[in-house]
């Protein structure tokens, strides 16, 4: 395809507040903080925003932030739904907008107040058990993990996937938080026996199979690759991006189709690739939606880092670990041991990869793989140097 966004933009401002569980800041406060900070890493003032990507959750947020932060006037506007599936998405629509002319300098974000129990998916019960919801949660399947535990057994089953390669997910990751001073998990360490010997949460996921809940805030600022030479950081260029929802999916529950364990990601891989001239075998580092640990083997899977059923496998000998990975993975510690902001993270922390800024940096790394939900509709990113 001649007419995509390749290498036209580039993300040149990150930022991210703390992260923590019961801050005191409203999502709101927490939004504009981020974007503040983005703004100055970039360089680029306030009335120079003229477009604003947000996750759907966020609603009407667009006004309150451009008032609230002084921002020029809004050329652009939208938001991305679907929770966790949308970090990539955001950011994605921030760039196209970019690309097309609908708007020169773009902030995507996520703030979110995870301590707030009336934000939980299983929280506002009576609200909650309508559309694809019917199906599920009546008969026991309340949570979002509880659904991906039923995906799991199948995946186990039908690969001999084990608890281990659960395992070598989560520690990775912890050991990338160990290195993090922001990480959430920085002063925690995990062993294979703590894995091994915690409680169920949804058996067959245990407590280190899920990712953490968190308050806080991150976002990033996109100009055009032009404009990106003369400020202050080394450009990440967004080099391809895609979103995916396959046929017959159902959000969270894909169960009932012909194949349950090919999901967004084998969609929105094929649209991804087909628009890069980087490959799977050529990505140096990847940032995987980490939800919940058995995401990674089939996010692997469906990006095309391994066949079908050896996303388990792919994870053994260190393969997600850094330095001497294969394939490290989620350097910053991702949702599962740094923050939960509904991915978010992840897109940071591949612009800190290409800017070899990173507290897990690998050495060299010209690509970064960064993708969100799997469960969900989709999106990816890929990032270079």
């Amino acid at each position: 395809m001649a007419n995509t966004i390749k290498d036209r933009t580039a993300i040149v401002g990150i930022a991210q507040t703390r992260f923590g569980k019961g801050i005191e800041d409203s999502e709101l406060s927490l939004a504009c903080q981020a974007i503040s900070m983005a703004l100055d890493d970039a360089g680029i003032a306030p009335k120079d925003v003229d477009g604003l990507v947000a996750f759907s959750m966020e609603d009407g947020r667009e006004v309150e932030v451009a008032r609230n932060l002084g921002l020029g006037g809004i050329t652009f506007f939208g938001q991305v739904g679907y929770g966790g599936g949308a970090g990539c998405g955001t950011t994605g629509h921030a760039a196209l907008a970019v690309a097309s002319g609908q708007c020169e300098v773009a902030v995507a974000w996520r703030a979110r107040k995870r301590a707030d129990k009336g934000s939980r998916p299983w929280a506002q019960t009576s609200s909650r058990i309508d559309n694809p919801w019917q199906w599920s949660r009546p008969w026991g399947l309340l949570r979002p993990v509880d659904e991906i535990a039923v995906l799991t057994r199948r995946y186990m089953h039908e690969y001999g996937a084990t608890r281990d390669h659960l395992a070598n997910v989560a520690i990775a990751f912890r050991k990338h938080a160990n290195r993090n001073p922001h990480a959430t998990m920085k002063d925690k360490t995990l062993t294979r026996e703590q894995y091994m010997s915690a409680r169920w949460v949804s058996e067959p996921l245990c407590l280190f199979d899920n990712c953490l809940e968190t308050d806080g805030a991150l976002a990033v600022v996109i100009v055009s690759a032009e404009r990106a030479k003369d400020l202050r950081h080394p450009p990440a260029y967004i080099h391809s991006y895609a979103q995916g929802i396959p046929p017959q999916h159902q959000v969270m529950t894909n169960f009932f189709c012909e194949d349950p364990l090919a999901g967004p990601s084998h969609t929105a891989a094929k649209r991804l690739w087909a628009n890069s001239d980087i490959k799977p075998g050529d990505i140096d580092v990847a940032q995987i939606y980490d939800a919940f640990s058995p995401l990674i083997p089939l996010s692997l899977e469906g990006y095309g880092f391994c066949k079908r059923g050896e996303g388990a496998s792919f994870t053994d000998d260190g393969a997600l670990e850094w330095p001497n990975g294969k394939l490290p993975t989620n350097t910053a510690g991702g949702g599962m041991s740094e923050a939960y902001v509904h991915g978010f993270n992840l897109v940071v922390e591949g612009v800190r990869q290409m800017r070899g800024t990173s507290t897990s940096q690998v050495e060299g790394a010209e690509s970064c793989l960064v993708t969100s939900g799997e469960g969900v509709p989709t999106s990816a990113l890929v990032l270079r140097r």
